[in-house]
Formats: C-alpha cells, structure tokens, sequence
C-alpha cells in the first residue's frame, strides 16, 4: 500500500455522527469500531475508538472520540484541504460543508487565479477548498 496523507479528526462525544455526515458529504463506505468492542469503561463503551471513510474519489478521512479523561481542543489543530480542478464536483462538496456552518472566506476567484474558501463546518472542522484555474494553452 501507497504512503497516503490524511486528516484524522478528534471529537468529543459526536464522532459517528460527524463520520455519517462526511460519508453523505463524499459516499464511500464508512467503518465504525466504538470503544466498547476494545473493552473500554462502560461510560466510554458507546464512543467511536475509531472511524475511516474511504470515498470513491480517492479521499480517507479518520477520527475519533475523545476517551473521557482525556482533554479536547475542537478546531485549533487541524484544517482540512480538498483541491484539484474539478470544480463541479469540489463546490458540491463547498456547499454541503457549509451548510449549517460558518464561511470565513467565501468561495470565490482569489488573486493567485484559482476560486478559494474557508468554512467550519456544523462540527467545528475547519475546511479549505481551492479550485484550480484551467490552463492556459
């Protein structure tokens, strides 16, 4: 198996919840493992140990709970970045992870050429998507 780069996502107590809505966001199939199958506390037996959405367009996300005990800083570690040049399919992605979000930067034409933006999404993730410009013969 290929080296591959990807986001793994720390939650509170909303993992599964998120992972099934980056699955409605991206299809692709979604593993769940909780934390009760690795003989965790009972308090903490319903929590995801584990999460991986593998998507038909080539993008894993991973996450997780937070086990109790231990500490959570939602949103200041990590952005996730999609990009490449199909724009149809990246703002149909945009618009579905804005949704019930917040845009801090809308997704727009920026001075580099490409369309640009930055959201939270519902869940606290912060997300870039930038669109390629097409090539100029």
């Amino acid at each position: 198996m290929a080296s591959r780069l990807n986001p793994y996502i720390s939650f509170t107590d909303n993992a599964r919840q998120a992972m099934e809505f980056y699955k409605e966001v991206f299809g692709g199939t979604l593993t769940l493992n909780t934390m009760g199958e690795f003989s965790a506390s009972p308090e903490d037996a319903e929590k995801i140990m584990h999460a991986m959405l593998e998507t038909p367009g080539g993008y894993t996300i991973m996450g997780a709970d937070t086990p109790t005990g231990m500490e959570h800083n939602p949103g200041t570690n990590i952005a996730v970045s999609l990009s490449g040049d199909d724009a149809a399919e990246l703002r149909r992605y945009w618009e579905k992870l804005a949704d019930g979000g917040t845009v801090s930067v809308p997704l727009e034409k920026q001075m580099w050429g490409d369309e640009f933006g930055m959201c939270t999404d519902k869940f606290g993730v912060g997300w870039m998507v930038n669109i390629a410009a097409a090539q100029q013969g």
